[in-house]
C-alpha cells in the first residue's frame, strides 16, 4: 500500500510537470474533488454499516478528545522546534504549526497577516505535512496503532486523508479521525490568528 501511494505521487508529479498543460489543471482539481467526495461517501457507508461504533465512541467518552489534543500539542511543539532551528519568531512558528495540515487556509491567512514569504512557508509546510502523512498512515497503523495514524493527518483527517486512515485501520478509528479533523479544522483560523498576533 505504501509503495503504491509513493509511486502514485511521483507519477502524478511527473505527469503534472511534463505531460499536462497548465490550462487543464482546473479540470484536474475538479476531478480530484469529485473523487475525494466519492471516497468520503464510501467511508461513510463503511462507518454507518457498523452498528456498534457509536456505542463504542460513547463508551470512550472524553478519551476521543485526547487524539486532537495530542495533535495540537505535537503540531505546536514541532512548529516551535523547527522555528528555533531556522531562527524564526516564536509567534510565526506557532502560527505556521497551527495550520494543522490545512495548507490552503493557513497559507492565505498568513500571507495576508505576515506577507508573501510567511504565507509561502505556511503553505509549503502544510503541503509537505500532508504528503508525508500519506506515506506514514499505513506504516503507523501497522507498526504502532490506528490512533497514531490519525495524529500526523491533523485537519485533513476529516477529508483528504480520511479514506487512507479508514483503509489502514477500522471504522471506529475512522470516526475518531473524522471528529479529530472537524475539531482541528475549526481551530485553525482561531489559532493562526491568535498566535500570529502574539508578536
Amino acid at each position: 500500500m505504501t509503495y503504491i501511494i509513493i509511486v502514485s505521487i511521483l507519477v502524478g508529479m511527473g505527469c503534472g510537470y511534463f505531460v499536462f498543460p497548465p490550462e487543464i489543471m482546473s479540470s484536474i482539481d475538479n476531478l480530484a474533488s469529485i473523487s475525494l467526495f466519492v471516497l468520503i461517501f464510501l467511508v461513510g457507508i463503511d462507518v454507518g454499516g457498523n452498528k456498534t461504533i457509536f456505542k463504542d465512541l460513547k463508551k470512550a467518552g472524553f478519551k476521543v478528545l485526547l487524539v486532537p489534543f495530542g495533535g495540537i500539542v505535537g503540531s505546536l511543539l514541532g512548529g516551535l522546534l523547527v522555528g528555533f532551528l531556522f531562527n524564526m519568531a516564536v509567534n510565526e512558528s506557532l502560527a505556521i504549526g497551527s495550520g494543522f495540515g490545512w495548507y490552503s487556509l493557513s497559507g492565505v491567512m498568513l500571507k495576508e497577516m505576515g506577507g508573501d514569504t510567511l504565507g509561502a512557508i505556511a503553505f509549503l509546510t502544510n503541503v509537505f505535512r500532508e504528503m508525508i502523512t500519506v506515506i506514514l498512515i499505513p506504516i503507523l497503523a501497522k507498526k504502532l496503532n490506528g490512533y497514531t495514524a490519525i495524529a500526523p493527518a491533523g485537519a485533513t483527517s476529516m477529508d483528504t486523508t480520511l479514506p487512507l486512515i479508514a483503509k489502514a485501520t477500522n471504522p471506529e478509528i475512522a470516526v475518531i479521525a473524522f471528529i479529530n479533523g472537524v475539531i482541528l479544522s475549526s481551530l485553525v483560523p482561531v489559532f493562526v490568528t491568535f498566535f500570529y498576533n502574539l508578536g
